[in-house]
């Protein structure tokens, strides 16, 4: 089977070509004096829709067309703007069926690609009416569904990444790092190298749907998840996609917090000025965790997209900051009197930072509730602010990780 999968894969990279030039292979520099290896990053972000969702959309297309010409997805992300891109490309009519809920950004960018072929219907709140909705209209329309990831023809076409990898480098790299979601992705790729290679599939902490299926033997709904890393937040794999990932080992497959990825972005923009989405962070972020088995290898990190919304920055900030321990919210009971809150800034250092002030409790006459924001240089200077607060006799509640409450007031 692997042979013929090859083959098909390069007969649809090459088809490819005369819609758009492969995506960079890049080394870079600074992760691989970092981990003693050759870190290679392979740039789907830098695909004319910013992910790699439009080699799938692709290839299912090119099978069918020309006879059938009117094409549906379901979508709120990069598997709209694939589609949408490709129908204006083959000039064919598609009807993308989004969630209200949408930004306007992505409803905008998916009309951008797709032009006067595309259609965009906003529907339902959540995801899975916004499905139904979709596959109710190809029923009675007798359109084509495009799967995001459940479908042989996508599988195929996303592994042109790995064909695009061999050819760029010259030979199949010795560990490929990549994201996993829905999984059409990393099915392609893995059914397209094999054995060939070592591989890192990582998933967001919120969202396991490879490792519990693995776990349970077959896809297994996961739901509720955490939707932060929406580029690989799905609440069950592919069924085709697991049954080409069951055969992995199960230590291949490991998650990362939502908050610890956006260290990776931060840093990525700051240090590489490279903008990349939370799903198009993982493969790097998780470097970190197969450190040691990478010295001296050429590990390829596929940074899956860069559909990234700037007015997610601040919160993207934010999450890297606590994750980070530099930022903590603290819960202070301050007694009602002059001075008090003298003596509480008396507690901070030259390099410490009130970000947030506010009362919370204002009808007590002895003590009122107060939530702090602390900003700071190092982690270890929270250990200097609260044994000073201890000293000083004030009592406090480090909030920083308590989601529940978090929802609330931060």
């Amino acid at each position: 089977m692997t042979d013929t999968f090859q083959q098909a894969a390069r007969a649809a990279t090459e088809a490819m070509r005369d819609v758009f030039q492969p995506t960079p292979l890049m080394r870079n520099d600074h992760l691989s004096e970092r981990y003693g290896a050759e870190i290679w990053l392979k740039r789907e972000d830098l695909s004319p829709v910013r992910s790699y969702k439009l080699r799938g959309a692709f290839n299912a297309m090119r099978k069918v067309i020309p006879a059938q010409t009117l094409f549906v997805c379901a979508s709120a992300g990069n598997h709209a703007q694939g589609v949408a891109f490709m129908c204006s490309y083959f000039g064919v009519k598609g009807v993308i069926f989004m969630p209200v809920t949408t930004p306007q950004q992505k409803i905008q960018k998916t009309k951008m690609f797709g032009g006067a072929q595309v259609e965009v219907r906003l529907v339902g709140d959540y995801f899975d009416k916004t499905l139904a909705a979709a596959q109710q209209f190809c029923r009675q329309e007798a359109a084509h569904f495009l799967s995001p990831f459940d479908d042989d023809d996508v599988i195929e076409g996303q592994a042109s990444v790995a064909v695009e990898i061999e050819q760029q480098l010259g030979r199949v790299p010795d560990h490929v790092i990549l994201p996993v979601g829905g999984g059409g992705l990393s099915s392609g790729i893995f059914s397209y190298y094999g054995r060939a290679c070592n591989f890192t599939f990582v998933e967001p902490k919120g969202a396991p749907s490879l490792a519990r299926a693995l776990q349970n033997g077959a896809p297994v709904d996961i739901s509720p998840i955490n939707s932060f890393v929406d580029g690989a937040a799905v609440a069950m794999i592919g069924q085709r996609n697991f049954d080409r990932l069951r055969r992995i080992d199960s230590s291949a497959v490991i998650n990362l917090a939502e908050d610890r990825i956006c260290t990776t972005i931060i840093e990525m923009l700051n240090v590489e000025g490279i903008v990349l989405e939370p799903a198009g962070a993982l493969s790097i972020e998780a470097l970190g965790e197969v450190a040691e088995q990478i010295k001296g290898k050429t590990v390829v990190c596929i940074a899956s997209g860069g559909n990234f919304d700037f007015e997610r920055l601040p919160e993207v900030k934010e999450r890297a900051q606590r994750y980070s321990g530099i930022k903590k919210y603290y819960i202070l009971r301050m007694p009602q009197r002059p001075g008090a809150l003298k003596e509480f800034l008396n507690t901070l250092g030259p390099d410490d930072d009130i970000c947030r002030f506010e009362y919370l409790k204002k009808s007590a006459r002895n003590f009122g509730s107060v939530l702090i924001g602390i900003e700071t240089r190092s982690p270890d200077s929270f250990g200097l602010i609260q044994s000073q607060l201890d000293e000083a006799g004030f009592t406090y509640t480090d909030i920083t990780n308590d989601e529940t409450l978090a929802q609330f007031v931060l």
